[in-house]
């Protein structure tokens, strides 16, 4: 099912707070003999997300449950991020967050998670696409550089409504910012 501004695709009750986490730096290089699947972070990227990650730990809280990307530098995204909030729960990989998946491959995710807490680990232009199309606008109107989180908190009504709020924008090395 398809989300539109307004209606929640199942027309299912909770709350959902939705961190959609853009994969830290990965190497430019892909691997001999392998495909851009298996192209890894950078050791200055890992050193530096780990950081970063601390900096919003308070605001993302304890989630319920990780969906990552199957492609290795967002599983390591993944685990670095879980391990910055002492996360020891779910981690799936899904193929919706994919970097060729359209945005709305996502829809089943949020719609069968009511009243959870999810982190999103996935790409760009995937993450800052998702955010706008959640939040009803045509763009992001931010970059969203490698690392960083969109904190989102999604109201689904019985109705079908649902209501969007941005929480916070924080991408590394910049102020966390509460409005765009």
């Amino acid at each position: 099912m398809r989300w539109t501004p307004g209606v929640a695709a199942g027309h299912r009750c909770g709350a959902l707070k939705v961190f959609l986490v853009r994969h830290a730096d990965a190497d430019a290089e892909i691997p001999e003999g392998l495909a851009d699947e298996a192209r890894a972070l950078t050791t200055k990227a890992r050193a530096g997300i780990t950081a970063h990650f601390a900096s919003v730990k308070d605001r993302l809280g304890q989630p319920d449950l990780f969906f990552t990307s199957p492609l290795v530098r967002c599983v390591q995204t993944s685990m670095l991020l879980a391990q910055a909030l002492g996360y020891e729960g779910p981690m799936k990989a899904h193929r919706a967050l994919l970097p060729d998946m359209p945005v709305g491959a996502i829809d089943a995710l949020l719609t069968e998670q009511p009243a959870q807490t999810l982190v999103l680990v996935g790409h760009q232009p995937s993450m800052g696409a998702m955010a706008s199309y959640l939040l009803g606008q045509q763009n992001f109107p931010k970059q969203v550089a490698p690392g960083s989180v969109i904190g989102l908190d999604v109201t689904l009504g019985g109705d079908g409504n649902k209501t969007v709020k941005l929480l916070f924008f924080a991408a590394p090395h910049q102020p966390v910012l509460e409005t765009l």
